[in-house]
């Protein structure tokens, strides 16, 4: 059994475990998710139809077929469509929804002023699997080969991102995207920044990022350097599309979620019901059907997810708010 069937096999005995302690072992229909009938079936089977070839499982793969074969499915066929070809199989336990976007960052061929953090590509010396030189070792190497130079802390949250977009001075436009990391464990600065005092009020990714750059120097890199982790890109043409994921199929905003690869395969088809937000300011409630096509470092557990937002600085706004109670269901071919 290769480790992508290993996987889905683990992810549906703890899947199932978890459902059935909650008095639902028994398949059940998608009519009755919680907040169903609200959401945009048209948009869902949209992004569904774009994506369902990452998914390996061969009645899945039928799923597809037939939802490519015609044209997208507007309202009420599109919910008639899920609700016919897919049964709620399990409910995992309580978990933990975050989100992620593209960001959007000024960058310089050149270091100069503000732009002293080079973006970097994968070293020679690398290698997958092995443990590499931490953060504060790589930032006092010297950075030849930079493919880029971009403020500290714009650098910090696109390696957390995982992929964005650098605006050059001279009116140019490239995309980051993720080639590699050390790999060292990530680990989130929010909650050390909190405990120390340098954020009174409310922790998110605006209050971090806004602090990271007032203390610019130093101070920022010592709090930056807490996170071992170091994220290594490569460049290519922006071409005005969605960034792609571990799936390699581009991430439909809104509809995309990075999952833990042990407990979910790429293409599996999710219902969220994300409540009971910790940040203010956020949106009460996430409720709707998405897709694993990403995997993340942060992103750990049968209960875990991260649901992507897109791109720029309005899906930045609202992904820094994103930390809800959640609850995934996931839905399989009848």
């Amino acid at each position: 059994m290769n480790k992508r069937a290993v996987g889905a096999a683990l992810a549906a005995t703890v899947l199932a475990a978890a459902s059935a302690a909650a008095g639902q072992g028994a398949p059940a229909a998608v009519a009755g998710l919680p907040g169903w009938a609200n959401d945009d079936h048209a948009a869902a089977f949209r992004a569904f139809r774009a994506v369902c070839g990452v998914a390996s499982d061969r009645a899945m793969a039928r799923v597809c077929a037939e939802a490519r074969e015609g044209p997208p499915l507007a309202e009420p066929a599109a919910r008639a469509f899920f609700e016919s070809h897919f049964t709620v199989d399990a409910a995992s336990g309580q978990g933990v929804l975050t989100a992620y976007f593209a960001p959007e960052y000024d960058a310089r061929h050149a270091p100069g002023g503000a732009f002293t953090a080079p973006l970097r590509p994968p070293p020679a010396d690398l290698r997958g699997g092995a443990a590499y030189a931490d953060r504060a070792a790589i930032e006092a190497r010297p950075a030849p080969d930079s493919l880029a130079w971009m403020r500290p802390e714009d650098l910090f949250f696109l390696q957390v991102q995982g992929s964005g977009v650098l605006r050059f001075d001279d009116g140019g436009r490239m995309k980051a995207l993720y080639a590699a990391t050390n790999g060292r464990p990530y680990v989130a600065i929010g909650g050390p920044m909190k405990r120390e005092g340098l954020i009174p009020g409310e922790v998110s990714a605006q209050s971090i990022h806004a602090w990271l750059a007032a203390h610019r120097g130093p101070q920022a890199d010592a709090v930056m350097r807490l996170d071992p982790r170091y994220g290594f890109f490569r460049l290519v043409p922006d071409d005005g599309g969605a960034p792609a994921g571990s799936a390699h199929v581009p991430l439909p905003a809104g509809r995309a979620l990075a999952v833990d690869p042990a407990f979910h395969p790429m293409g599996e088809l999710i219902w969220i019901d994300a409540d009971r937000p910790v940040i203010a300011g956020a949106k009460p409630r996430y409720r709707r059907l998405a897709i694993t096509l990403d995997t993340g470092a942060a992103i750990r557990g049968p209960d875990r997810a991260d649901l992507y937002l897109g791109e720029g600085a309005a899906a930045g706004a609202e992904a820094g708010l994103v930390h809800h109670r959640l609850k995934l269901y996931r839905l399989v071919p009848r």
